[in-house]
């Protein structure tokens, strides 16, 4: 492969992450196995940060 603008989409196609098993989204990377959202793989405890905003769950979208 060389280098320049036309090499950059020789790079794309192909799948970076998967479905992760502890938090069903699709983030877990095939290469390290660890997952960006939950950090499966790396720590028994899930990945959260102070900054981040609460999960919505159980919303039917009715205005419940």
């Amino acid at each position: 492969m060389t280098k320049g603008t036309a090499s950059h989409g020789k790079k794309s196609g192909g799948k970076n992450h998967i479905r992760c098993r502890r938090c069903g989204r699709i983030s877990l990377d095939i290469t390290t196995r660890i997952c960006s959202h939950c950090g499966y793989g790396s720590s028994r405890k899930i990945r959260k940060y102070k900054w981040q905003k609460p999960e919505k769950r159980g919303l039917s979208g009715k205005g419940n």
